[in-house]
C-alpha cells in the first residue's frame, strides 16, 4: 500500500471521533433536530411514580448520609419511593438500611455478588411502573432534581434522561467546567437532537420501566439503557439541568484504573451487542455509537500507526516532515507537561495533556480486552 495513501487514512481516523463527528452532527440537526427533546416544560404534565434505586456495595461509612440526601428530595407525597439494592455487601450497609424500613426505605439484596447492574435487576423487578432513577451511593442529588427530571418524560419519543456531572472539591468548592468536559457536554445535546444519547452518565439517570425490561447484567447500565431506548423506538436525552455532584477520587492515582474498568465494560457491551452498529436495523443511533464509542476506543491505534508511518513518506514532501515534527512536538509537550506542574496549568498544555492520558488509557484497555479481560463484578471508587 502506497504509504502517503495510508498516511492519511490513518489521519481521518485518528481525527474523525473529535472534529469531523461533531460537525456532522451540526449538519445533521440542521435538518432532523429534536429541539423539543431537550427543552422540557416549566412543570410537569403530571407526577408519575417514581422509583430511586440506590447501587451499593460494602457502603456502611457513606449510606446512611445517602439515604438522608434521598429523603430530602422534594416530590409528592407517597410518588416517590427509596430502594437500596445491595450487591450482597459484606458489611453493615445492609442492617443500616434496614434501620430506615419506617421511613419507607426498602433493602433489595441479590442473592450473589455479580455486579452492580446484577444488583440493579434484582430492585427492577420490584418495580411495576413509572419511572426509575438509578444513582450511585457517591452521588448527590440536588433537592428538585426528581422535580426537574420527570419534566423531560412529558414527551413521549423520551425514554431516558441523563444528569450531568458536577465534581465536588475537597474544600468544598464545585469545580469549574474544563475544556473538555464543556466538548462532551455539547456533544451530547447534539446527540440528543438527533437519535439520541449513546451512553449515559451512570452515577445518576432515569428511563421508564418499559426501558429497563430487558436488562444485560454484563453490559454497563449507561450503555444499556440507551440500547434498550433505542430498540424500543425511544430516545436517551441529556438533562443540563439535572446534575449529580460526587467528589473527587481520594486516591487521584486510582483515576486510571477507574477510566482503564470503564472503557473495558463499555467494550465487553459492544462485544455483547454488535447489532447496534447495524445502520439499517438502528439508523443514525448505529452511526452515533460507531463514531463515539468504536472510532474513538481506535484512535491510540491509529496515532501509533500515524506516528510509524510518516517517516516512510517525509521523502514525498516537506509537508510530512513537518507532520513529523508536529507529532515529535506534541508527545514531548504532554511529556514535558506530566514533569512539570507548572506547564500543566496552562490551558493549552493541559488539554494536550488530557488528551495524550486519556488515549493512554484506551490503548491500555484495547490490550487487556484483547487478552481476554472482562469486568463484571464492580468496585465502587473510594471517595
Amino acid at each position: 500500500m502506497d504509504m502517503t495513501f495510508l498516511f492519511w487514512i490513518l489521519l481521518l481516523l485518528s481525527v474523525f471521533s473529535y472534529f469531523i463527528y461533531p460537525f456532522t452532527l451540526l449538519l445533521l440537526n440542521k435538518f432532523k433536530a429534536d429541539e423539543a427533546a431537550i427543552n422540557p416544560p416549566d412543570e410537569p404534565a403530571s407526577y408519575p411514580d417514581v422509583t430511586l434505586i440506590v447501587t451499593a456495595y460494602n457502603e456502611e461509612k457513606r449510606i446512611r448520609e445517602k439515604i438522608k440526601n434521598s429523603l430530602e428530595l422534594e416530590y409528592p407525597d407517597g410518588k416517590l419511593a427509596l430502594v437500596v439494592a445491595s450487591d450482597s455487601s459484606t458489611d453493615e450497609t445492609d442492617s443500616i438500611v434496614e434501620s430506615y424500613a419506617d421511613q419507607n426505605v426498602r433493602l433489595v439484596r441479590a442473592q450473589e455478588r455479580l455486579g452492580k447492574e446484577n444488583a440493579q435487576l434484582a430492585a427492577i423487578k420490584t418495580v411495576e411502573h413509572g419511572i426509575i432513577v438509578f444513582s450511585d451511593v457517591a452521588t448527590r442529588i440536588e433537592p428538585d432534581g426528581i422535580m426537574k427530571l420527570v419534566r423531560y418524560f412529558d414527551n413521549p419519543t423520551v425514554g431516558a434522561i441523563s444528569s450531568e456531572d458536577r465534581f465536588v472539591s475537597k474544600d468544598g468548592s464545585v469545580a469549574g467546567e474544563g475544556a473538555y468536559v464543556k466538548y462532551e457536554m455539547w456533544l451530547r445535546k447534539q446527540e440528543s437532537k438527533l437519535a439520541g444519547l449513546v451512553g449515559l452518565s451512570g452515577s445518576f439517570f432515569a428511563a421508564r420501566v418499559e426501558v429497563c425490561e430487558q436488562w444485560d447484567i454484563h453490559s454497563p447500565s449507561d450503555f444499556n439503557t440507551a440500547l434498550n431506548c433505542a430498540q424500543a423506538g425511544y430516545k436517551a436525552v441529556t438533562a443540563p439541568d439535572v446534575l449529580g455532584f460526587y467528589t473527587d477520587l481520594a486516591d487521584p492515582s486510582k483515576e486510571y484504573a477507574r477510566k482503564i474498568r470503564t472503557v473495558i465494560r463499555g467494550m465487553t457491551a459492544l462485544e455483547r451487542h454488535p447489532e447496534v452498529m447495524n445502520p439499517g436495523k438502528f439508523g443514525l443511533f448505529s452511526f452515533q455509537v460507531l463514531s463515539h464509542k468504536l472510532l474513538r476506543w481506535s484512535v491510540p491505534w491509529t496515532l501509533l500507526g500515524l506516528f510509524i508511518v510518516t517517516p516512510f513518506c517525509m521523502d514525498e514532501s516537506g509537508f510530512y516532515v513537518l507532520a513529523y515534527v508536529a507529532q515529535l512536538a506534541f508527545y514531548g509537550i504532554a511529556l514535558a507537561a506530566h514533569w512539570s506542574d507548572s506547564l500543566r496549568q496552562k490551558s493549552w498544555a493541559k488539554i494536550i495533556y488530557f488528551f495524550v492520558q486519556v488515549n493512554i488509557a484506551l490503548l491500555d484497555a484495547g490490550i487487556q480486552f484483547l487478552s481476554g479481560k472482562r469486568m463484571t463484578v464492580w468496585q465502587p471508587s473510594a471517595r
